[in-house]
């Protein structure tokens, strides 16, 4: 499964709304987590609102009363959808933790932001851009928790930064807020071309250019 930066990709998974719990009653006639796989990978390729219940249950192989049963409603299904998008085999704020540096924790959400957004099993692009581009003002309340989610992305790489700031890392005149923006507005604008048909090298080297605008070590200057 691609990863959620995807977009991303990009979050700690924990802090999300907790998934909708099923209520007690008769078992499950179907596999729960392969029914929601089918129901990512939908939501992933038309967004929240083309999507309709009717194309749920014939992708799910479900019936109506089984989304609701397992799932709440189509807005619960959506928002577990994307956390399971999100989590992946390795989660956006596990790469910027793991990241040596700042600029590492940035390349590597670039770098696999664009191999997600291309992958051969899965839609293009992102499901968060995907599902907030669709949604309209009567989803008020989903395309803002799918703003909280690519926030707290932001909002963690935005800490990596400050405390490269803070050690020495990068220099004293660097913008967090910038540099931050600038990483997620690249993800973003990457799966609009992934949407649009563009490669995985188009991507990659889209990637790379926007990382010419990352300041340079202020160590490296003094050499």
């Amino acid at each position: 499964m691609p990863i959620g930066v995807n977009c991303f990709i990009l979050v700690a998974m924990k802090d999300l709304s907790p998934s909708t719990r099923r209520k007690t009653g008769r078992p499950l006639s179907f596999d729960r987590e392969a029914a929601l796989e089918q129901a990512m990978l939908l939501f992933w390729r038309h967004g929240y609102e083309s999507t309709s219940l009717a194309d749920l249950t014939a992708a799910m192989g479900v019936t109506p009363p089984s989304i609701y049963a397992a799932f709440g409603d189509k807005k619960q299904l959506f928002l577990e959808s994307v956390r399971r998008y999100l989590a992946g085999p390795v989660t956006a704020q596990e790469m910027i933790d793991s990241a040596d540096t700042a600029r590492g924790a940035a390349w590597t959400l670039l770098e696999q932001s664009a191999i997600a957004f291309t992958g051969d099993t899965t839609p293009p692009g992102c499901l968060l851009a995907t599902g907030a581009i669709t949604c309209s003002a009567g989803a008020q309340d989903v395309q803002l928790e799918l703003a909280r989610m690519r926030g707290a992305i932001e909002d963690s790489l935005r800490g990596k930064i400050v405390r490269a700031v803070e050690s020495g890392e990068m220099s004293r005149q660097t913008d967090p807020d910038a540099l931050a923006g600038l990483v997620m507005a690249v993800i973003q604008g990457l799966s609009t071309l992934a949407r649009d048909g563009a490669s995985r090298d188009k991507l990659s080297g889209v990637a790379r250019a926007a990382m010419l605008a990352w300041p340079p070590d202020p160590h490296a200057q003094r050499v």
